[in-house]
């Protein structure tokens, strides 16, 4: 089966799409971006290449008599039993990492007992890690860096006190190994993974068994990647084969909705605003210029100063009973403007309100700059995700535009990977 790739490079995350001939999306893939870009592009690819299967998988068993009112409820067993996998085997990396490190000249004498300490924590997190992936488990990351992170630290506090050792040792030793980790590309056969996956859940099912390996068994083609994005320069691709995020954001969209005529983009790094033609074809644009204010950057900065995840900043602003007015989007004077509001008793939620108003108003400034909204109007990155800036920006379209139809789709942070697939497409010919 011939595959194309297009892999964004944002500055916060890095995306993969991998499309079939008819320009149908197979999978999608996502990591956290890194120091080492080629192993995020390679991560990203990865786990775009998993979906893959899984929709092969899904196909299979679409053709299946007779089960079409259990395909759901296997895919979802298959997904969370393959994720343990996944999680166990990167579980195990970090766990040889991190007692590794303590054979270090530091911990001559000190070593064993925090190489015992350690696998003591291990020996936890293993057993433990079952419960988060079963059904119905809420994870506030899928990243592996987030979940073993914020368990090791729980857990290693308790050990440490249980062993009378000292907690920052075990900490130094594990964020030394989790970069070692992290920077790591899959090295295990995906193949393997899925057959023991499989075995977790239906090893007597003899029939739902063969689907997924058939669908293991078809070959996926690599036949043409395109990258972009923020750190598209730095992409392991010939340059041939890299796209600028402007034209790949506007035929993603138009790919995910045909009648867009504008598309904002406000990611990690940068907003962009761009209108397209009919057939996705890039008219005029404009982005923020020098700096990343009111940008995914912002947010997360403003995310550290509450003390907060970033997840958490739209719900808040959700809850405000007034707006309150922020005067600078400028990550450098944030925290002081944030601190200010906050001595003078204004509430978080409302302070949160007047910064999500502030960063869409910006935002619309740009838009204005390259030829204003059209209908319909799609809004992609990141920030699509933030229910408190969807409502303003549907707010101030509204009353700066009328009635507009808005697109915000629940895959919008893969639109840039999905148009640098689209290209990949068209240059396979």
């Amino acid at each position: 089966m011939r595959c194309f790739i297009g892999v964004d490079l944002g500055s916060t995350t890095t995306k993969a799409v991998v499309l079939d001939e008819n320009l149908d999306v197979l999978g999608r893939g996502i990591t956290n971006s890194r120091s080492n870009y080629d192993t995020a592009c390679r991560v990203a690819r990865y786990e775009a290449l998993i979906a893959t299967r899984f929709t092969l998988v899904r196909r299979g068993l679409a053709a299946l008599p007779d089960l079409s009112a259990e395909i759901d409820t296997f895919l979802a067993d298959l997904d969370r039993s393959f994720r343990l996998e996944q999680f166990l085997d990167q579980l195990a990396d970090l766990s040889e990492t991190c007692r590794a490190h303590t054979r270090a000249e530091r911990f001559r004498d000190t070593g064993g007992a925090m190489r015992e300490a350690i696998e003591a924590v291990f020996v936890r997190l293993r057993a433990e890690a079952p419960a988060l992936f079963a059904p119905g488990a809420r994870r506030k990351s899928d990243f592996f860096r987030d979940i073993a992170g914020s368990r090791f630290m729980a857990v290693a506090q308790e050990v440490a006190r249980e062993a009378a050792l000292s907690y920052d040792p075990l900490l130094n030793v594990y964020d030394k190994a989790i970069i070692e980790v992290e920077n790591r590309p899959p090295h295990e056969e995906m193949r393997d993974g899925f057959l023991r996956a499989l075995a977790r859940i239906h090893a007597d099912a003899d029939s739902l068994s063969q689907v997924v390996h058939t669908a293991l068994d078809i070959p996926l083609e690599d036949t043409a990647q395109v990258g972009t994005g923020y750190g598209r320069v730095t992409l392991p691709f010939p340059k041939e084969k890299i796209r600028s995020e402007i034209l790949c954001h506007g035929l993603g969209a138009h790919m995910m909705y045909p009648d867009t005529r504008t598309v904002l983009d406000i990611g990690g790094q940068d907003t962009k605003a761009i209108q397209v033609d009919a057939a996705g074809i890039v008219e005029n644009f404009q982005m923020n210029d020098r700096c990343a204010a009111g940008c995914g950057r912002y947010l997360g900065y403003i995310a550290d100063e509450m003390n907060m995840g970033l997840h958490e900043l739209g719900p808040l602003a959700m809850k405000a009973t007034r707006t309150v007015r922020i005067n600078s989007t400028c990550t450098v004077f944030a925290g002081a403007e944030l601190r200010d509001r906050l001595a003078l008793g204004e509430k978080r939620e409302d302070i949160m309100a007047g910064l999500h108003r502030a960063i869409i108003l910006r935002a619309m400034s740009i838009i204005s700059r390259s030829g204003g909204v059209r209908d319909q109007f799609t809004f992609t990155g990141g920030v699509a995700k933030n229910e408190a800036a969807v409502k303003e920006l549907r707010q101030l379209i509204a009353e700066n535009y009328g009635a507009v139809e808005i697109n915000i789709n629940p895959d919008s942070i893969y639109t840039g990977a999905l148009g640098a697939a689209a290209f990949a497409r068209r240059a396979a010919g």
